[in-house]
């Protein structure tokens, strides 16, 4: 193996990684503000990874036929226009990975410092949090081999971790809930209603990072004929880990415990296992989620690094270090993470970062067919499987869940949007600078 390249195990690794963390841990306590029914919260996570897995089928073929590092700011400017390509990668980096590494600091401190007796301070909480940021940006500005060995290591602790908690508390809990994960009557309404739309918006956000490889296509050993399978295989293993683990959080505690509240998890291990043992798993899913700030530490920078490679103005962005680590964009996607932790509350970044990245890879998944519409001679070493069911299937749940959003949220959506405004005006002007 390359010292300057990542394995296929590792950039595995860092798809599940980055999908495991905030939302499957968080996304339930919400949800159940306004759905009580075990059949359509389950669904959720069904067609959650439908949509996942669509989506990584049709990125799939794109990876494989534009190779490089950069995610969508690499597939949107060869597909569309620079102009867009840019945007895309002005969100990456304003709220694209820097919002998500936030959420993810911010729950693993509301887990660590679950085990406190007596309930803790948020300026801790956010201490905490802020305090795992920088050790794993000092840890991935380094190389690759700390980079990929730290990564691996906790994401294979994360895998294992899930499976034994779910297979204890069920095996643990004397008196389940009586609660019917077969469909009811009313359940069909729901899983049309705005209501389903918006929930979808949190678990699309618990599904982010399906597509994290592609932002590591450059530095991934045979990327053409590798990245399909990661991307698709690390999906399907995230998809079952998820449903899993929200029937186990419904099957062990009462909903009314549960709801609008953030560490779901702690409070299932807490009924599962007893005081002690739901402390002591909570300091456990707080362990998990270091390898979600980890991998997305990782993954996003490489967005901002490429945008310095192809724009003069802003080549300082893509400095790398000698080992070809792109420090200063890891630095800089941290800083931005870090005025998260300290000026944001936690749902309103799950929101509108969840809308803003939905947005961005409905435009992604929309250019396959643009694609091969305009360069139907590229060369193709994978093709989508089944096109064009899988891309249509994306861009129908998805593009139906935008729009609930911009409607019963439209605060987070329109700050979303504005995000997206406000990076066309700064390719405009560093354009002209470049020029």
């Amino acid at each position: 193996m390359s010292a300057n390249k990542f394995r296929t195990l590792t950039v595995t690794a860092i798809v599940v990684a980055n999908m495991v963390g905030t939302g499957v841990f968080t996304s339930l306590g919400f949800q159940l503000l306004d759905i009580r029914s075990g059949f359509v919260l389950l669904m959720l996570w069904v067609v959650g990874g439908l949509v996942a897995v669509c989506g990584a089928m049709t990125y799939a073929e794109l990876g494989a036929a534009m190779p490089r590092s950069g995610g969508e700011y690499n597939f949107l400017t060869r597909i569309y226009h620079p102009v867009a390509g840019f945007v895309s990668g002005w969100v990456s980096a304003t709220v694209g990975f820097a919002g998500p590494t936030a959420l993810a600091a911010m729950t693993f401190a509301a887990y660590a410092t679950s085990v406190l007796p007596g309930g803790t301070s948020q300026w801790l909480e956010k201490t905490l949090a802020a305090g795992l940021v920088l050790i794993l940006t000092i840890v991935h500005a380094s190389n690759h081999r700390n980079s990929g060995g730290l990564q691996l290591i906790f994401t294979i602790l994360k895998v294992g971790i899930i499976v034994a908690f779910c297979v204890a508390a069920i095996v643990a809990i004397d008196t389940p809930q009586t609660l019917s994960f077969l469909p009811v009557a009313g359940d069909g309404a729901l899983l049309t209603s705005g209501t389903f739309a918006v929930s979808l918006i949190y678990v699309s956000f618990a599904y982010t990072g399906w597509n994290a490889a592609t932002y590591l296509s450059s530095e991934l050993e045979q990327a053409q004929r590798t990245l399909p399978w990661i991307l698709m295989g690390g999906t399907l293993i995230v998809t079952g880990l998820y449903v899993s683990l929200n029937f186990v959080f419904l099957y062990t505690a009462p909903m009314e415990a549960m709801v609008g509240q953030v560490e779901v998890g702690f409070i299932a291990a807490e009924t599962a296992f007893g005081d002690l043992g739901g402390r002591f798993t909570g300091l456990v899913f707080a362990i998990l989620l270091v390898s979600t700030v980890s991998a997305m530490t990782i993954a996003g920078p490489r967005v901002i690094q490429v945008m310095g490679e192809d724009f003069s103005a802003l080549k300082a962005l893509g400095k790398t270090n000698k080992d070809g680590i792109p420090s200063t964009a890891i630095f800089i996607q941290s800083a931005i993470a870090l005025l998260f932790i300290f000026s944001s509350t936690f749902e309103s970044v799950l929101v509108f970062s969840g809308f803003t990245l939905a947005l961005n890879s409905f435009a992604t998944v929309l250019g396959i067919f643009v694609l091969r519409w305009r360069q139907p001679d590229l060369p193709r070493p994978y093709r989508t499987f089944l096109y064009p069911v899988p891309p249509l299937i994306y861009l129908a749940l998805t593009g139906w869940t935008l729009w609930f959003v911009l409607i019963s949220r439209p605060v987070e959506g329109l700050f979303g949007l504005g995000i997206m405004a406000a990076g066309s005006i700064f390719y405009f002007l560093s354009l002209n600078k470049s020029k």
